[in-house]
């Protein structure tokens, strides 16, 4: 049954007595643009890529999910077009600006974000353990320099990733993705260019 006028074009139910899959693949995604990392955006289209794994994996019936595994890259889907990508980076830009001090091209005079106050990092006992975790050992103030020194002014790659959101599921039926015909998965990178990593996971029956 429908509501509404809406009207079930196709429906396809999974055999679930088939052998399942549950198969994760940790991918690097190299970037397509020239140059040493300056804060630029950029768009990869990653759809050829999980194809090939959806082919390998023999997944007739399932969902795939895919994530960004970095904070300041974010993934969508819609279509993949370079003029369109070029507007992605004007857009994004007009929403979260980089940081006056930031090394970026476009870094506009009169924006700061408390993120980037990098000389007053960590300034709690999370971020510090967080820190030490992550093989930094900021209690010597040498190490703690050296951090410091290495962190990006990078604040508005972070916002704009949480904005466009870090993942995506795909349905996959008769072991083809579900997406339309201009459609494809992005990942779009806010603090390159450099390459970068993805999750994606199959999940379902051959």
């Amino acid at each position: 049954p429908t509501s509404r006028g809406a009207k079930i074009n196709k429906s396809v139910h999974a055999n679930v007595s088939a052998k399942s899959i549950c198969s994760y693949f940790e991918v690097e995604i190299p970037t397509s643009q020239e140059g040493p990392p300056r804060q630029a955006i950029s768009v990869e289209d990653l759809t050829p890529t999980i194809k090939d794994l959806l082919k390998d994996s023999g997944m007739k019936h399932g969902s795939i999910n895919v994530i960004s595994r970095h904070t300041t890259t974010a993934l969508t889907i819609n279509e993949r077009e370079s003029r369109l990508a070029q507007d992605m980076e004007k857009y994004f830009l007009s929403l979260a600006p980089p940081d006056e001090r930031s090394s970026a091209e476009t870094a506009q005079a009169g924006v700061a974000y408390f993120h980037n106050d990098i000389n007053q990092r960590p300034d709690s006992a999370e971020e510090a353990q967080r820190c030490r975790e992550n093989g930094w050992d900021i209690d010597d103030e040498g190490e703690l320099q050296k951090w410091r020194d290495q962190e990006p002014i990078n604040a508005h790659s972070h916002l704009l990733s949480m904005l466009v959101g870090s993942s995506e599921s795909i349905p996959v039926v008769d072991g083809e993705m579900v997406i339309g015909q201009w459609q494809s998965i992005l990942l779009v990178d806010l603090d390159g260019p450099r390459t970068r990593t993805v999750g994606i996971q199959f999940m379902g029956y051959e």
